[in-house]
């Protein structure tokens, strides 16, 4: 009897879950991409470092001991895999994504771009390299590489906030789930993410980007950040319309960066049960008080996507926490 009440009261929470992210019917089952970039094989082939089994600071001294032929060589020959690299140069990057994504993203550098599944793209707005602070934005569901229109206008928003002086990121480096189905009450997406996202911070550093970013992490993407949180090198970690980081309170993330949360009245994240149980839901609010983040003000952003308006007092605080005037 025990056992059967257990399963009921299970059941009965999860089928909240799932309704309260929309129903079981209006996502799409997505697959992530993970493993080394298109064109490793023949990479490989040449016996150059394998991007599997080298970590970013690896291939940083990899590229370090190469003179500038070569260099161009490996663009050439490779694109997709020099466009690719964690821890390779950024110029060489860019270089090398001009070649695959030729024009695709006016107004960006782009830093990152694979085709393979829905696609991932990582955009660079601003000097990486001399910037004296980086913003790297994890976005939520239905953001890929050809549907990037949110992402960038948050960036754009960001970056113009901080009078330019921080470099911003739109990272769209992971595989996101399709509208607020099982995958966005899951964490399946998000665990693959998160590694994803670990080395990317990884291999900006190995690159000679020296300040440590702060992450902007919005819906689904503030899952990403909260699993990343525990290994991530990262000045701040700000959520916003968050559906829970897996974890019971800020503590419980383990990272020494500062946490914050915004939250607006008009968000339907709001109507999202913030439980755990049997693998869906993504459990405490981190904008409830007893999550113990730093609130983010966000009275006047309206909706689940109005948090980066002009003229909200919530990206006005975005602003202050990327160029390191918010205490």
């Amino acid at each position: 009897m025990r056992r059967a009440t257990r399963t009921l009261v299970t059941t009965t929470v999860v089928t909240a879950v799932v309704a309260g992210t929309a129903g079981w019917a209006s996502g799409t089952a997505q697959e992530p991409v993970t493993g080394p970039p298109p064109g490793t094989a023949e990479w490989r082939a040449e016996g150059l470092p394998d991007p599997e089994r080298t970590d970013p600071a690896g291939l940083a001294r990899f590229f370090a001991g190469l003179g500038p032929a070569e260099r161009q060589r490996l663009v050439r020959a490779h694109p997709t895999v020099v466009g690719n690299l964690e821890g390779a140069p950024p110029e060489l990057r860019y270089e090398a994504n001009s070649r695959t994504a030729p024009g695709r993203y006016p107004g960006a550098r782009v830093l990152a771009y694979d085709p393979r599944g829905r696609g991932q793209a990582v955009l660079v707005y601003g000097d990486l390299e001399r910037a004296e602070r980086v913003a790297v934005l994890v976005p939520g569901s239905d953001v890929d590489a050809g549907h990037l229109g949110s992402l960038t206008r948050k960036a754009t928003a960001l970056r113009e906030a901080t009078g330019g002086r921080t470099a911003v990121v739109a990272w769209a480096g992971y595989t996101t789930p399709v509208g607020v189905g099982l995958d966005a009450a899951s964490g399946e997406l998000a665990e693959a993410g998160a590694r994803r996202l670990v080395r990317f911070t990884e291999g900006l550093r190995a690159a000679g980007v020296r300040p440590e970013p702060s992450l902007f992490c919005h819906s689904y993407g503030s899952v990403v950040c909260g699993l990343a949180a525990h290994e991530v090198k990262a000045k701040d970690l700000v959520v916003f319309g968050s559906p829970g980081m897996r974890a019971g309170n800020a503590a419980a993330l383990r990272t020494t960066a500062r946490v914050w949360a915004a939250k607006n009245p008009t968000d339907w994240i709001d109507r999202v049960p913030n439980v755990a149980v049997a693998g869906l839901g993504h459990g405490t609010d981190p904008a409830a008080p007893e999550f113990g983040a730093r609130p983010v003000p966000a009275g006047d952003a309206d909706g689940h996507d109005g948090y980066f308006a002009p003229g909200t007092s919530s990206l006005r605080a975005f602003a202050a926490i990327a160029e390191g005037d918010a205490r």
